[in-house]
């Protein structure tokens, strides 16, 4: 079994917001990452933002924050690749971050599976979705968990890594070493349940949010406030949902309302029309706030 000291090259799988983000996150940890998605473009995007996006490291460092060497360092340990084969064939640790789609996931894993090098642990970065099902389209269901970042990656400390019904007790303390190392505060999920922990949990306060705002209870700057205020939270429910995304917010909510029927999951059709017009919050400029780009 490989330890969290043999971990050395990195391969990201899925280079979009998170994917990028992770990537990132790894890089400025010291690892070796290899990042993949399915056309040149994104993988530009990716790169962009990891140079001088909001948590780029060339911003960080015109900032002070980081020497600028350090800063061309970890760029310089990010390649990219449109070929799945070529960005796993070296990889001791996998980190998939592709669209939240379970068929799509699956695919991804087994795809994944058949190119890595035995050795390799596979990990979802999905913020609902079941591990046991991934796990199922690989041959090594022992070596697959979850390890769901927080947007924006580079600093979020959380991290929760979540066990599958076949994840070895030896893989989860991998992860949990990892997300040390990269300098994250880790939680063990010990049930793959759908949503985790802290979705399970945070989902409600932004879903009652946007109940009260569609029945005109308070304005969202007044609920924002009276949540940062009151309970401080660092930013309210309408403020966390446009950074979380409202297509991803809308996809997790469904996701735990199908598996469990739980109507307090249920999505208010406010949401519903707001994703449906494109309205997805800052990573597009506008949410239920309007953002610069």
């Amino acid at each position: 079994m490989v330890k969290v000291e043999d971990i050395k090259n990195i391969a990201v799988v899925g280079f979009g917001l998170m994917g990028s983000g992770i990537a990132q996150t790894f890089a400025q940890a010291g690892y070796n990452v290899v990042g993949r998605d399915v056309n040149e473009d994104i993988l530009r995007r990716g790169m962009e933002s990891i140079k001088s996006g909001p948590f780029g490291v060339l911003k960080a460092a015109e900032k002070g924050k980081i020497p600028k060497d350090e800063a061309e360092a970890i760029i310089n340990r990010i390649k990219t690749t449109t070929d799945l084969k070529e960005a796993v064939k070296d990889a001791d640790f996998i980190v998939e971050a592709v669209f939240e789609d379970l068929e799509l996931k699956k695919k991804v894993f087994a795809e994944v599976d058949e190119a890595a090098p035995p050795h390799a642990i596979i990990v979802s970065n999905t913020s609902s979705l079941p591990i046991t099902a991934m796990a199922a389209a690989t041959k090594r269901p022992d070596k697959v968990a979850g390890m769901h970042f927080f947007n924006p990656a580079p600093v979020m400390r959380l991290v929760e890594v979540i066990r599958g019904l076949q994840t070895s007790d030896e893989t989860v303390e991998v992860v949990r070493g990892v997300a040390i190392k990269l300098g994250k505060t880790p939680v063990i999920v010990n049930r793959d349940i759908t949503g985790f922990i802290a979705n399970r949990i945070g989902i409600l306060g932004m879903l009652e949010a946007i109940k009260m705002l569609e029945n005109g209870v308070a304005t969202k700057e007044d609920i924002d406030n009276a949540m940062k205020l009151g309970y401080n939270w660092p930013m309210g429910p309408f403020e966390l949902a446009d950074l979380v995304g409202l297509d991803t917010l809308l996809l997790v909510c469904n996701a735990i309302y199908n598996e469990t029927g739980d109507p307090r999951y249920f999505p208010p059709d406010l949401l519903k029309r707001m994703v449906t017009a494109g309205n997805l919050g800052r990573k597009v400029g506008k949410g239920f706030y309007e953002y610069k780009k």
